[in-house]
């Protein structure tokens, strides 16, 4: 059986990039999103936030909850298929759908974000070699 566990590690640095994104402090992140404080630290100790603190945090980053799933059951594999789609074609329809990115801020990022995930893939196939 399959052993679901919150991916506490991504959903703290998906607060934390917006955080840092808001100008925000962590006290005033709390604040906005409803939770106390010491939730934050329980966050940043690795610790998994109770179901309400999720909720309104995942609702905070206008994410969806399953985005910050992991399963657990073997080899920690993510709750989505197997294969990963391709990041770009994920991030692609976000990117273009925010308010504050002209087009020409989509493809400087699109490209920056291409060129970065085609090293990677070119490190990770050396390394294997």
């Amino acid at each position: 059986m399959a052993r679901t566990r919150v991916n506490v590690a991504a959903l703290y640095a998906a607060l934390d990039a917006a955080r840092t994104t808001r100008g925000l402090s962590w006290r005033q992140l709390a604040g906005q999103v409803g939770v106390s404080p010491s939730t934050m630290s329980r966050l940043a100790n690795g610790h998994r936030p109770d179901v309400d603190a999720f909720a309104a945090l995942v609702q905070w980053l206008s994410l969806p909850a399953e985005s910050f799933m992991v399963d657990e059951s073997g080899d920690g594999a993510d709750v989505h298929s197997a294969e990963e789609p391709e990041l770009l074609a994920q991030l692609a329809p976000l990117l273009r759908s925010r308010r504050d990115l002209g087009e020409d801020d989509v493809r400087y990022l699109e490209e920056v974000i291409g060129a970065a995930m085609r090293r990677f893939i070119s490190e990770r196939k050396a390394a294997m070699e």
